[in-house]
């Protein structure tokens, strides 16, 4: 567990710091955040989701974020919100702040030609910038990074090791790269001829807007003509794929391992659950959630949450009810007749 900036703060600094109503002892000092289950009397927990309210019981917390409705769940110290989860996320973030890196470059980097670094960037070993880099302000590249010419990055980005971007790619301000990274890579724009595939240049950019997470290990692929874009806010989970001139609007978030082809346009403020996969040319609305796991294959106009994964069952059970899905068109077919036979007979009576 990683320790606090300072000895900690009390409830009384905490609600200062980001409001709420505090029911106890505003000298309680906090130290550490913890899960309900293992908090001690140093730490802050939260309560978001009411089916775990039965872990207040045992609960030995300092204190507890909780929504203005558990008001009366504990005796406990607690600080009431309407969005204990956010709270959480805040004080936690001040409790462990992220750790200042020394500026400077180290002496391993290789920067080519006309690259602006300044004096507040930190850059670490084996890490090459090519020419005509511009970085930003308080810019920290791990080490091991690889930074294509032309390549821009805002200010107070954060780049872990071994992140790659490909030329000319934009990368905002406060953007968190995590290692593994590669942005601005190929897409897959292939042209058949006679068998054979031709590669078709991919010679659009990667733009990504401020206040943007990319996950460990996610690729996102450059614009074959115009660019891949990335809009302010978005977040996206480790192992994720964008394709070539994918465009995700601004604050959208997307799980582990899902899959966007070329070409899709996803809207603002949505959400795409783990494993999903969002097929090319499709257009998807604002404020659309899509369920973990699900395939969409055609655009979707309205806002709301959309799912097609099937429960899981027995393998035996699976394969029974596999064995009826392939005959639904028959059966489809065979109802259809059984209805307009029903009609003739209705009429007949008549």
């Amino acid at each position: 567990m990683n320790s606090a900036s300072k000895e900690g703060y009390s409830l009384g600094e905490i609600v200062a710091n980001f409001g709420g109503e505090l029911i106890g002892d505003a000298d309680i000092l906090i130290k550490q955040a913890a899960p309900l289950s293992t908090a001690t009397a140093e730490h802050i927990s939260f309560l978001a989701n009411p089916k775990y309210r039965w872990q207040l019981g045992n609960c030995k917390a300092g204190a507890v974020i909780m929504n203005i409705t558990e008001r009366h769940a504990t005796d406990l110290p607690r600080i009431l919100s309407d969005n204990p989860y956010a709270y959480f996320a805040k004080v936690s973030a001040l409790l462990n702040p992220t750790r200042a890196e020394a500026p400077g470059v180290h002496s391993t980097t290789v920067i080519e030609q006309a690259a602006i670094i300044p004096g507040s960037a930190t850059i670490g070993a084996f890490t090459f910038v090519g020419a005509r880099v511009k970085i930003g302000e308080n810019v920290v590249i791990g080490p091991g990074c690889y930074l294509g010419d032309d390549v821009v990055i805002g200010d107070d980005s954060r780049l872990y090791p071994q992140v790659v971007v490909y030329h000319n790619c934009l990368i905002g301000k406060r953007v968190i790269l995590h290692s593994g990274v590669v942005v601005g890579a190929d897409g897959f724009g292939l042209a058949q001829e006679n068998g054979c595939w031709i590669k078709v240049p991919q010679i659009g950019r990667v733009t990504i807007g401020n206040d943007v997470e990319v996950g460990a290990n996610t690729t996102v692929d450059r614009g074959a003509l115009d660019d891949t874009v990335i809009e302010d806010g978005v977040k996206l989970d480790n192992q994720i794929q964008i394709a070539h001139n994918v465009h995700i609007g601004a604050h959208t978030a997307m799980a582990g391992c899902v899959g966007v082809a070329g070409s899709a346009r996803i809207g603002r403020h949505c959400t795409v659950g783990g494993g999903a996969v969002i097929l090319g040319h499709l257009e998807i609305a604002d404020r659309v959630n899509v369920s973990a796991g699900t395939l969409i294959t055609k655009s979707i106009a309205k806002p709301g949450e959309y799912t097609s994964v099937m429960p899981f069952s027995s393998h035996s059970e699976w394969l029974r009810n596999a064995a009826h899905l392939r005959h639904l068109d028959k059966l489809a077919k065979k109802l259809g007749e059984m209805e307009k036979k029903i009609a003739e007979l209705e009429r007949k009576k008549q």
